[in-house]
């Protein structure tokens, strides 16, 4: 039977923002095609978040002559070991370049599922306060849209996925719709209160709000605190497309899904001004197939979907496909983390945790909020958590045999809090991704060429991360307080955004107030290249808001004729 080649819509990606298109399409009726550009993933064969150490021929550590030969750029993501390197990108097959003096990280997964399966699970809206920053201080262009229009959509989200959270009050990060909050250690707990009352309130930590369930949740059961959530769920406890939102999708009967599918290009119909559809190289048979759709979605993540657009070239659209604006792989951005500091609590040494919490604790944004911050412009939140010195710290200690296991058990050591910076960038126009003249990747597709870097504002507001750390720990009594810095490069947050930006014109971005493109009506974007700017926050959950958002108003403009 010959393969179908018409949709309704075309998916580009499969994971955090992919799986929420098809879903949302899907139950709205239309026959939707998803195609990845990775392989299938089975969770009882691929998921190993069971296996122990002992299980595991180099015990964890990996074979580092393997994984520095196909995962050079990727061994430098923490869950790139072992046995959870199969969830990344060969390095050889998916080349990118940048400029010596401007290093980037680009941590990428093909398979089914994406980046869903490895992602860090934090959610946090946003508030008017990002919205408005960049008009108000005139970096990057004023958002299309403000809170209004996107917290019914948060919460719709919110209720689908299920949120471990606690209410806060705060209007710089809106609460949202919780199941029952993770249980702070006595140690956070009591960090939090001297930390409010030493900063008069201004300061508050409370418990990461994530995408995990603390209760059984649409079909799905609650976490059981195994700990290694980027190795994949076996039982779904936190949220991937693979366990959500594609089965809602397949549920419909109007979901196709093609994996080992590596868009080439966007096809472009000159008559109509309309996306016609997409080019495909299959990935294993190297055949190029074309498929067509009434709309069609990019959902590929941000620096893949811009260097898609890029490709999609034409007469019309010499320098990249809905680009009349210039903007197309410009204005790209990341988050900087890392500077925080350490410290000992005293006390709490009749007190251990159980199981390995998923979660850690949240410090919601303090700086830019109230008061005007002289050094520089916007804010960070910051995430960290406490512990105990366990069982763990023996692989590095010097011991063998029955008595030395034993007094790793007994005696676990001082606790523990640490707490680290998420930065927000500013929009730069000379931050940006274009196609490298040369590289091309295993398929053909020219590579991505990154040049992206922290600049002056991002520079200041790292150093005060570590010193405002410092100071809350010192307030929460903590003792040996240690401020450190941080050297990770763009990319390594693994929060990318921007490059196809939304804004109010069509001469400012290339993306209107509902993730359209300006210049391609039946094209729309909704992974991190769609943002005008990052907030402090994770973006994944504004990501699937937006792509609920844009679904829902694209069905409606076909229903209507408009498409």
């Amino acid at each position: 039977m010959a393969e179908r080649t018409r949709y309704d819509a075309i998916v580009v990606g499969s994971g955090i923002s992919g799986g929420w298109a098809a879903k949302e399409l899907c139950e709205r009726g239309l026959k939707t095609l998803v195609l990845e550009a990775g392989g299938p993933v089975d969770p009882l064969k691929d998921y190993v978040e069971h296996v122990q150490p002992y299980e595991m021929k180099y015990r964890g550590y990996g074979d580092r002559a393997q994984l520095e030969r196909d995962h050079p750029v990727q061994k430098d993501c923490y869950a790139c070991d072992e046995v959870g390197h199969k969830f990344f990108v060969n390095d050889n097959d998916n080349p990118y370049t940048n400029p010596a003096e401007a290093p980037f990280k680009w941590f990428r997964g093909r398979q089914v599922g994406g980046r869903s399966i490895t992602w860090g699970r934090q959610v946090y809206r946003w508030s008017d306060l990002d919205f408005e920053a960049n008009a108000k201080d005139g970096h990057g262009n004023d958002w299309p849209i403000r809170y209004k229009d996107i917290a019914p959509w948060y919460s719709h989200v919110e209720q689908f996925i299920g949120i471990t959270g606690a209410n806060e009050g705060l209007a710089q990060l809106p609460d949202g719709e919780f199941l029952p909050p993770m249980q702070m250690t006595g140690v956070e707990r009591l960090a939090r209160e001297r930390i409010l009352t030493a900063f008069g309130g201004e300061r508050v930590m409370t418990i990461g709000r994530a995408a995990i369930l603390t209760q059984n949740h649409n079909g799905r059961a609650a976490c059981h605190y195994c700990g290694p959530c980027e190795r994949g769920c076996i039982t779904h406890s936190y949220f991937s497309s693979i366990g959500s939102t594609l089965p809602a999708a397949r549920k419909t009967g109007n979901l196709t899904l093609r994996p080992n599918s590596v868009v080439a290009e966007v096809l472009y119909d000159a008559k109509r001004g309309r996306a016609k559809g997409v080019r495909v190289v299959d990935a294993q048979t190297m055949q190029s197939i074309e498929f067509d759709a009434k709309i069609v979605f990019l959902c590929a993540s941000a620096i893949e979907s811009v260097r898609l657009l890029l490709n999609s070239k034409s007469a019309r659209w010499p320098d990249g496909l809905a680009n009349s604006s210039g903007t197309l792989g410009k204005y790209v951005m990341d988050h900087h983390y890392g500077s925080g500091a350490s410290a000992r609590m005293p006390g709490f040494l009749d007190r251990t945790t159980v199981g390995r919490r998923p979660n850690g604790i949240y410090v919601a944004r303090f700086r830019n909020v109230k008061n005007a911050q002289p050094d520089f412009l916007r804010g960070y939140g910051m995430q960290g958590g406490s512990g105990r010195g366990n069982w763990g710290r023996g692989s590095s200690m010097p011991g063998y045999g029955a008595a030395f296991k034993q007094s790793l058990i007994d005696d676990f050591g001082p606790w523990s809090l640490s707490i680290s910076g998420w930065g927000e960038t500013l929009p730069n126009e000379a931050n940006t991704v274009t196609l490298d003249p040369e590289v091309k990747d295993r398929w053909g597709v020219p590579a991505a060429r990154i040049d992206v870097r922290w600049r002056d504002n991002e520079k200041a507001m790292d150093k005060d991360m570590s010193v405002a750390a410092a100071e809350m720990l010192t307030a929460a009594g903590c003792e040996d307080v240690r401020q450190h810095g941080s050297n990770n490069p763009p990319g390594h947050c693994i929060h990318e955004m921007g490059g196809a930006r939304m804004a109010r014109t069509a001469q400012e971005g290339v993306l209107n107030g509902w993730n359209q493109a300006w210049d391609v009506k039946n094209l729309f974007v909704t992974d991190g290249a769609c943002m005008a700017s990052t907030a402090c926050q994770n973006p994944s959950i504004t990501y699937m808001a937006l792509t609920s958002r844009a679904a829902a108003h694209a069905v409606g403009m076909m229903k209507r004729g408009e498409l």
